[in-house]
């Protein structure tokens, strides 16, 4: 299995598209629109960093960056997610090598975090973990984590891009 991580280009929209769907149709804890959270940030360009996994010319992942506010002022902090591999890929590192190369391009633009929603057993491995004075309103603060590249770490609310509730 040779897995290429590269840049979304204009062709890839469906791919991506079709790979999300299918990776969070079985998942728990989803209202399935990361879908559609993909496509409002592409089509808002909030889409600041969009990768694909590609294996023998077929997409088999992707993940997004999109930027965060805080209410503290902090900036260059980024989301990431949601990140999607085809099921019948899972468990064979293409998430992991997405999560290095998403990383890897935040230190490319400099960025100074970055923020999910997830599993702590499986961020915590890349550096994630839970920021104490950095919440995301509703989610218990195990699951919300942060990765600080450079600089502080910033106290106070994070707020998604508004492409995050996005439906349809």
């Amino acid at each position: 299995m040779s897995i290429n991580i590269r840049k979304e280009q204009p062709g890839d929209v469906q791919s991506i598209h079709e790979v999300t769907v299918a990776a969070f149709l079985e998942a728990p804890h989803t209202d399935h629109t990361e879908q559609f959270i993909v496509k409002a940030l592409r089509e808002s360009r909030a889409l600041s960093v969009s990768l694909v996994a590609e294996e023998e010319g077929q997409i088999v992942g992707h993940v997004a960056l999109s930027p965060v506010a805080i209410s503290d002022d902090a900036d260059r902090w980024y989301g990431l997610g949601p990140i999607s591999v085809l099921p019948t890929h899972q468990g064979q590192g293409i998430g992991s090598k997405l999560m290095i190369a998403a990383i890897q391009e935040l230190k490319n633009v400099n960025a100074n975090g970055c923020v999910l929603l997830g599993a702590p057993d499986y961020y915590h491995r890349f550096g994630f973990k839970p920021a104490e004075g950095l919440v995301l309103p509703g989610v218990p603060p195990e699951y919300f984590q942060a990765l600080l590249l450079q600089g502080r770490s910033p106290q106070g609310t994070v707020t998604y891009h508004a492409a995050f509730s996005a439906k349809g």
